[in-house]
């Protein structure tokens, strides 16, 4: 598992900078909820954690008891799979564990072993052969979280994860983002549904054009900077 911290972070994109003197840290184990308005850097800030980006200055921390190899699973929004490919459950799931393990690009035991335990942790292992365009709304979700958890050692990053969902899906993924909570892992979730989010949240992340919060979900709550968004 990861703790992450910032400290006077700075952040751009083609000279341009995005985030400015961001801080915030969170422990093991911890739901950090990332909100704030189009444009703000959130995705970018994302980028940054995953090392696809560097900073202009300040700096990024990522702690574990295994250094040397930190895993961070990443859900995008825009990852959509057809439900007409031609694949079931488990085979999808076992996507996600491709390249690890002393860099084999094929799936042996321990990927397997992953791909199970991935499968209990979401509750899909009853549904692992079935065809994806079979399952409900939920269930596909949860398979997608699944498949991002396989490569997922220490930590997730999820990228608007309930975007476009209808209220009992997103219902059905918020347990899921709990139950990792309840195992342990990091989280982390970028979202405009910050009404439900913070409910589940530990910590609230706010970028915003001109100023940037973090603490706790009821200390954002009662900030300026939070109404004038929730409003």
């Amino acid at each position: 598992m990861i703790s992450i911290s910032a400290e006077k972070l700075k952040l751009g994109y083609e000279g341009k900078i995005i985030v400015d003197d961001l801080n915030f840290s969170i422990k093991e184990g911890e739901f950090l909820c990332i909100v704030g308005e189009n444009g703000s850097g959130k995705s970018t800030l994302v980028k940054a954690i995953l090392n696809l980006i560097k900073p202009i200055s300040g700096k990024i921390e990522i702690k574990s008891k295994d250094s040397e190899n930190v895993r961070i699973g990443y859900l995008s929004q825009y990852l959509q799979v057809s439900d007409n490919f031609p694949a079931g459950v488990k085979e999808i799931v076992l996507t996600g564990c491709l390249g690890i393990g002393r860099w084999r690009p094929f799936i042996g035991k321990e990927q397997k072993k992953i791909c199970e335990e991935k499968m209990h942790l979401m509750k899909i292992t009853e549904i692992k052969n079935k065809m994806f365009g079979e399952l409900s709304g939920g269930q596909k979700q949860r398979v997608l979280l699944a498949r991002a958890l396989c490569s997922a050692k220490d930590g997730i990053i999820m990228d608007e994860p309930v975007s476009g969902l209808d209220p009992i899906v997103t219902q059905d993924m918020y347990e899921a983002v709990n139950e990792l909570k309840r195992s342990g892992m990091t989280v982390i979730m970028v979202t405009h549904d910050v009404d439900k989010a913070i409910k589940s949240a530990d910590k609230v992340l706010h970028i915003g054009h001109t100023e940037n919060f973090f603490g706790t979900p009821d200390e954002y709550l009662k900030t300026e900077i939070a109404k004038k968004y929730l409003c």
